[in-house]
């Protein structure tokens, strides 16, 4: 097995989902980097949709926390380099960040630690409402350059095939293919496509046999089964 670093990391959730789902990840990558050096932005359900709701400022708090705990991440390991795992609509949100850019009134500039980042099933070209104002926003600001001070590595799996006319999980994932790449006869991990993955200036791979979704007793990105298949870039 490669070495793997073991540089603190820091597990940004996927749109909607919250910190407890994300404990089978936590667990998988404490079997190749001390558990104490992992940590889970404290996300809910709340913080995704706002009190009253806001999803569209969704971003803007997720960046927040991501903020905090880079700090706090800072001060218990100084000097050693972070590396960001993000899941789902959570990578577009951690590349959001880590440009440095002003969104929607909000701007950060602690990324100087952050020197890698992981993305699991994150779709950079969306065509879903959300998805697009962060996969827009990504492509007006992204440049050569951004990638000579952060490594980024895009993960993608890709077990289902959309078809209309096929089985019930055929039909589902076309339409959730097309809802975010505007096509739906084509390959992706159930929710998303692998082309909508792909970004220039990354490294782009595709990992077998798991599901995009955080669910009990699936083998997801988070699961062992696929953590297994991406550890080695850490």
């Amino acid at each position: 097995m490669p070495q793997v670093s073991q540089n603190p990391v820091i597990i940004v959730e996927g749109a909607g989902f919250w910190y407890s789902r994300y404990d089978e990840m936590k667990e998988s990558l404490a079997k190749v980097i001390p558990v104490e050096k992992i940590f889970i932005l404290p996300v809910t359900m709340l913080d995704w949709i706002g009190f009253p709701p806001s999803p569209d400022k969704a971003t803007n708090r997720i960046m927040k926390m991501i903020d905090e705990t880079i700090e706090a991440v800072e001060k218990k390991y100084q000097g050693e380099p972070i590396t960001i795992i993000a899941h789902s609509g959570g990578g577009t949100v951690a590349m959001i960040y880590l440009l440095g850019k002003e969104f929607q009134g909000d701007t950060y500039t602690r990324q100087g630690s952050v020197k890698k980042l992981i993305t699991l099933g994150t779709p950079f070209h969306s065509q879903e409402s959300y998805g697009k104002v962060k996969s827009d926003f990504i492509k007006q600001n992204l440049t050569p350059e951004f990638f000579n001070r952060f490594e980024v590595i895009s993960i993608v799996s890709d077990p289902y095939f959309g078809k209309l006319n096929g089985s019930l999980t055929e039909a589902a994932c076309y339409y959730f293919y097309k809802s975010v790449s505007g096509q739906g006869d084509i390959s992706g991990d159930g929710i998303v496509t692998v082309k909508s993955c792909f970004l220039d200036g990354a490294r782009n791979i595709i990992i077998r046999g798991v599901e995009h979704l955080p669910t009990p007793m699936t083998k997801w990105y988070g699961a062992k089964e696929g953590v297994q298949q991406w550890q080695q870039y850490l």
